[in-house]
């Protein structure tokens, strides 16, 4: 078990690219005819409005025009929901792309509950310097490893190797840590914990996309932070 302080801020850096459906249907959209760009269409319309009308009580010009113009609003709003689906589209595949740059990446998300397979690694924040102790529980409750460690203040990760506090070589399964601190005047340090694992696979039938990290889901808002490589010696 070791701590230390190797995470790195999330890069911002991704890749975008165009929908070729979205296009389509952005393309679709600006090619249909109406009010708004066929003179015909508008030729025909208050030509049939004139002839249907009571010549004894003519339609007065300015509300004749007022309803023109609403006309061409309303053609008007409905191609601007066409392009705002296209955009959104757009976005998703945007989204989509940016989670795959993340599949291969070890990353850090909020929890306490980390895949232990080999090793598992938390990450914690202390706001000053503490004394803590860990404590490392299985999915049914039971406590794999407890002991107590001196913290610093600021980011520091924990990698369980998977060794009991006996000596005992735990199974392969979910593992929750609990960290309680206190400072130098004895006053208990709220600490906040992270899992840090790699992302093995990315779920792009989901919305938003899905990052898979050790069996559990999450999306990219939820990734805190990428973490780089151990140097090879």
């Amino acid at each position: 078990m070791a701590v230390d302080a190797t995470t790195a801020p999330i890069p911002t850096s991704g890749v975008a690219t165009n929908n070729s459906s979205g296009s389509n249907s952005a393309s679709g959209s600006s090619s249909s005819t109406g009010i708004a760009d066929n003179f015909q269409s508008f030729l025909l319309l208050l030509t049939t409005q004139l002839q249907n009308q009571n010549p004894m009580d003519p339609l007065d010009t300015n509300q004749f025009t007022q309803q023109l113009v609403q006309f061409a609003q309303v053609e008007q709003q409905l191609k601007s929901n066409s392009q705002l689906e296209a955009l959104v589209n757009i976005e998703k595949t945007a989204q989509s792309t940016q989670a795959l740059v993340f599949v291969g990446q070890t990353v850090a998300v909020d929890g306490s509950t980390a895949h232990f397979d080999g090793n598992a690694t938390w990450n914690f924040s202390a706001p000053s310097n503490s004394s803590a102790t860990i404590t490392i529980t299985n999915s049914a409750g039971q406590t794999a490893y407890t002991g107590s460690f001196a913290i610093g203040s600021g980011n520091s990760s924990f990698v369980w190797d998977g060794k009991g506090s006996d000596g005992t070589k735990w199974p392969v399964g979910d593992y929750k840590m609990t960290v309680t601190a206190k400072d130098s005047n004895g006053k208990d340090v709220a600490i906040s914990t992270e899992v840090q694992g790699t992302v093995d696979s990315v779920d792009l039938t989901a919305s938003p996309a899905l990052l898979s990290i050790g069996g559990k889901n999450y999306t990219l808002d939820q990734i805190k932070r990428v973490v780089r490589p151990a140097a090879s010696s």
